[in-house]
C-alpha cells in the first residue's frame, strides 16, 4: 500500500472539484503544477511529491471521469519513463521543469499497433555516431510535447530511453474520433543525437522497459474506469428523474436490471484495476500479469458501461447536448492504446502455458 494511501480521499475531492470547474473541460497546465499533479511521481530532490504511481492513478481517474482535454497522461507516462533512468543531471533538470511546469513530455513506447510485449519502436545506430531510426503511430500527447521520449534498441540490441526534440525527430499530428486526446506519428530517419540525450535504465533494461508498457495499459485503464463510473453515476440520476407512464424508468425492472449489470462490470473491473495500481507502484514481479487482467477487463467493459448508458438516456443520450459521446469515443480509444482486450488475453495465456 501507499504510504499516502491515506490522502487519496482529499486528492479525489480536489482532482473532482478542479477539473469540474475547468473551462470547456480544459485545465491550464500552470494550473496542474500548482497543484502538484505534474509532480506527483518526480523525486523531492528534483522538486517534486516524491509520491508513487498509486497518487497518480487518482488523478488519471478523475481526469477520465471529466473527460480532461490535457496532455496529462503523456506527461504522467513521461515522467515514469524518466525516473526509470540513470538520473543524470540532464535528466534530473528535465524532471524540475516538468514538475515546474515548464514543459510537458511525451513517450512512444510502442511501434502503434496492437502490441503489449517489449518491441523498441526506434533503433540506434553506431555508424557515423549515434543515429535514430524507427517510427511510432499515435503517440499520446506527441504533438503537444516539449521534449520525446523514444523507447529504443541500441546498436546491442539494449533497450534505452532517448530524449529528442521534434526538429530531430518529426511529429505528425493523427486526428481521432476523440478529441479530447492528441496523437501524433513520430518519425526519425537517421537523424544525430547526443550521446548525452541517450539514457540507460537503472536494473535490468529488458525488464524496465516492459514496466514502463504495463505501465501505461494500467493508466489508460485508469481513465477507462473513471469515465465509466461517470456514465453509471449519470444514468442512475437520469433514471430517477426521466419519467414513463407516470413512474421514473428507474423503476422498470429492465432498466433495473441493465443498472445492475453496469455496477457488476465496474465492481470487478475496479477490484482488478486495484490490483494492477498497486502492483505497478510497488515493482512487483507480478506487475505484467495484473497489467494485463486490467486493461483487458476494465477498458473492455467501460464501452459495454458508456454504450449502456447511452441506451438507458433514450433519444436525448444520442445527441450532442448529453455529452456522452465523447465518454463513448474516448472509451473506445482507451480500449485500443497499450493493447487491446484481446491482446492482453493472449499475453495471459502464454503466461499460463509457460507456468507463470
Amino acid at each position: 500500500m501507499s504510504p499516502l494511501a491515506e490522502l487519496h480521499d482529499e486528492l479525489r475531492t480536489v482532482a473532482r472539484d478542479l477539473l469540474g470547474k475547468a473551462p470547456g473541460g480544459v485545465p491550464e497546465w500552470a494550473q496542474l503544477a500548482s497543484a502538484g499533479w505534474l509532480g506527483l511521481e518526480v523525486p523531492e530532490d528534483c522538486d517534486g511529491a516524491g509520491a508513487t504511481f498509486a497518487e497518480v492513478a487518482v488523478v488519471l481517474e478523475e481526469m477520465g471521469r471529466a473527460a480532461t482535454a490535457s496532455p496529462y497522461l503523456g506527461t504522467s507516462l513521461g515522467v515514469g519513463a524518466l525516473c526509470a533512468v540513470e538520473p543524470t543531471d540532464v535528466v534530473r533538470d528535465l524532471l524540475r521543469r516538468v514538475a515546474g511546469g515548464e514543459a510537458a513530455v511525451a513517450v512512444a513506447l510502442t511501434a502503434g499497433g496492437d502490441q503489449v510485449d517489449l518491441r523498441p519502436p526506434f533503433r540506434l545506430e553506431a555508424s557515423g555516431g549515434p543515429r535514430l531510426r524507427g517510427e511510432a503511430a499515435f503517440v499520446v500527447d506527441a504533438p503537444v510535447a516539449h521534449r520525446l521520449l523514444l523507447l529504443a534498441a541500441d546498436p546491442d540490441g539494449v533497450p534505452v530511453l532517448v530524449s529528442v526534440d521534434q526538429a530531430t525527430a518529426a511529429v505528425t499530428p493523427q486526428p481521432v474520433l476523440d478529441a479530447t486526446r492528441s496523437l501524433g506519428a513520430v518519425v526519425a530517419d537517421g537523424a544525430p543525437v547526443d550521446e548525452a540525450d541517450v539514457w540507460r535504465f537503472t536494473d535490468d533494461p529488458v525488464a524496465g522497459a516492459q514496466r514502463l508498457l504495463d505501465r501505461a495499459a494500467v493508466a489508460v485503464a485508469c481513465d477507462s474506469i473513471g469515465l465509466a463510473e461517470a456514465m453509471l453515476d449519470a444514468t442512475v440520476a437520469y433514471a430517477g428523474v426521466r419519467r414513463q407512464f407516470d413512474r421514473p424508468i428507474g423503476s422498470f425492472q429492465a432498466v433495473k436490471h441493465q443498472c445492475a449489470d453496469m455496477l457488476v462490470q465496474l465492481t470487478v473491473g475496479r477490484r482488478l484495476l486495484d490490483e494492477a495500481v498497486a502492483a505497478v507502484a510497488e515493482g512487483s514481479p507480478d506487475a505484467g500479469t495484473a497489467a494485463s487482467r486490467a486493461k483487458s477487463f476494465v477498458s473492455a467493459a467501460a464501452v459495454d458501461v458508456v454504450g449502456a448508458a447511452m441506451q438507458l438516456h433514450g433519444g436525448i443520450g444520442y445527441t450532442w447536448e448529453s455529452g456522452i459521446h465523447v465518454h463513448l469515443k474516448r472509451a473506445v480509444l482507451d480500449r485500443a492504446l497499450f493493447g487491446s482486450p484481446s491482446a492482453h488475453r493472449r499475453r495471459l495465456a502464454s503466461h499460463i502455458l509457460a507456468g507463470r
